[in-house]
């Protein structure tokens, strides 16, 4: 079974940056679409970005769309997204996903596999 284990959170101040890693062990990730989704406290999960299998097609949501970029490396079996421009209100734990609906940014109902989780500080 895939295992993710996501890293690169971090505390940072309003207008910076994080690049945040998804690694894959336990198979490929090369035949999945991806996705990366955040938490805030007292909120539900919700999608972030999604990418294809083979890193074609891309889509955000409208909260970090031009702030965000989802990318992959299937040679390296790795995820990553790098955040710019960086707000209070993207303050949240990040997860990555293996996803099935590779059309569009979708809902956390179609992750197979999740990871454990980063947690993302951002202060005014």
């Amino acid at each position: 079974q895939v295992q993710l284990l996501e890293s690169g959170g971090g505390s940072v101040q309003a207008g910076g940056s994080l690049r945040l890693s998804c690694a894959a062990s336990g198979g490929t990730l090369s035949n999945n679409c991806m996705g990366w989704f955040r938490q805030a406290p007292g909120k539900e999960r919700e999608g972030v970005a999604r990418i294809s299998a083979g890193g074609s097609r891309t889509y955000y949501a409208n909260s970090v769309k031009g702030r965000f970029t989802i990318s992959r490396d299937n040679a390296k079996n790795m995820v990553y997204l790098q955040m710019n421009s960086l707000q209070p209100e993207d303050t949240a734990m990040y997860y990555c996903a293996a996803v099935t609906f590779c059309f569009g940014l979708g809902n956390p109902s179609d992750a197979n596999y999740w990871g454990q989780g980063t947690q993302v500080t951002v202060s005014s």
